[in-house]
Parts: C-alpha cells; sequence; structure tokens
C-alpha cells in the first residue's frame, strides 16, 4: 500500500480488471508501465485515493472494455505525459508559465508549463506509444499515433487547467479563477478522454 490508499487500491483493482477482460493481459503490462512510472516520479510519497486512479485509468478502462487497443493506450499515454510532465517540470531551473499567455506563474499552478517538464511529458508519451506497438499491434504508426494523443491529452490538460479549472489562493471559498467544481481529478479525466479520442480517431485516419 505505499502508492495507494485502500480505496485506491480498490479502484485500482476495479480499473485492473476491467483493462484484463476487455484487452488481455497485454493491457495490464501497459497499465502496470503507467502506474510504476508515475508513481516512481511523484515526489513526496504521497499516495492515489480511488478518485485519482479513476481519473486517469478510468477512460481507459473504459476503452479496454470496448475492445478499442488504440483508445485505451491513447488515454494511458496522455495519463503518463501529464505524470511525467509534472514530476519532471518541477525540477526545472526556470520558473513555469501560463501556457496561455506566457506568463509566470508559481510552480505547481494549474495551466503552467516549462521546456523541461514539456519534454518529460512528451518523453513520456513516446514511452507509451512505443511499448503499446510492442505489446498491441506490431505496427509502427501505432506508436507515433499512440505519442501524438498522449502530447495531445497533455496539451488539454494543461489549457483546462490554465482557463476553467478552479484555482484558489486561500480558502476554497471562491476561485480566483475557473470554476470551483473543476478540480484536477475532473481536468485528469478530460485529458484522458482526450487523449483517447485522438488516438481513436488517428488510427481510424493513418490505418
Amino acid at each position: 500500500m505505499k502508492w495507494l490508499t485502500w480505496g485506491g487500491a480498490a479502484a485500482a483493482l476495479l480499473v485492473g480488471g476491467a483493462t484484463v477482460w476487455g484487452v488481455g493481459w497485454r493491457g495490464f503490462w501497459l497499465l502496470l508501465a503507467f502506474f510504476v512510472s508515475a508513481s516512481l516520479l511523484t515526489r513526496g510519497g504521497g499516495r492515489r485515493n480511488a478518485l485519482q486512479v479513476v481519473a486517469n485509468g478510468g477512460i481507459a478502462a473504459a476503452a479496454a472494455l470496448l475492445g478499442a487497443w488504440p483508445a485505451f493506450a491513447g488515454a494511458l499515454a496522455a495519463a503518463a505525459a501529464d505524470t511525467w510532465a509534472t514530476e519532471i517540470g518541477v525540477r526545472s531551473a526556470t520558473p513555469p508559465r501560463l501556457i496561455t499567455s506566457g506568463a509566470p506563474v508559481p510552480r505547481g499552478a494549474s495551466g503552467g508549463i516549462t521546456a523541461l517538464g514539456t519534454g518529460g511529458g512528451v518523453a513520456g508519451a513516446a514511452v507509451m506509444g512505443a511499448l503499446a506497438c510492442v505489446l498491441g499491434p506490431h505496427e509502427p504508426r501505432l506508436a507515433g499515433v499512440v505519442a501524438l494523443a498522449g502530447v495531445g491529452g497533455m496539451l488539454v490538460d494543461s489549457l483546462l487547467g490554465a482557463t476553467v479549472q478552479g484555482s484558489f489562493e486561500h480558502e476554497p471559498v471562491q476561485p480566483t479563477r475557473g470554476y470551483a467544481w473543476l478540480d484536477n481529478d475532473a481536468v485528469n479525466l478530460a485529458a484522458t478522454l482526450a487523449g483517447a479520442g485522438i488516438a481513436a480517431v488517428g488510427w481510424r485516419l493513418c490505418c
């Protein structure tokens, strides 16, 4: 239980079970690659709860149940890209800037990006794309489609974080930006949905 709360573990079992049921053990290994890499990169030793697990893996599990491997892999690539970008970006020597305006923002602020973090996110998406190709259809174009879907999902996450995600300076009473109900988990869910959609459409168009 080092990386998950009890609720998070239960949610992970459901996501993993749906994945294996839908796309078999190849999906489990791709899911495991995301989970282990994200957990190893996460600083501070925080454990993921059920909402966080569903926000990052729920869309992938739904795609798996539909038997849609590209969408499944694209959702996980988006989750990986966002996590890698966040966790690698905090190590950047330069402060983050808002993706929409370029204005400097505090570290950890929603919608803030750095060159180092963006590069890390692209790397995470590329790794998931390569694994999706190895574990699934051995088609090199799939790796590119999934990687692009991951990067697209990461950018959606940052754009939503900069515009509509609730941002609070002190007590969470009135947001200084965005909507109070749109938290980080909701944005992560939207980003993985975008990743799944981009991968599904991209795979259909190119293959």
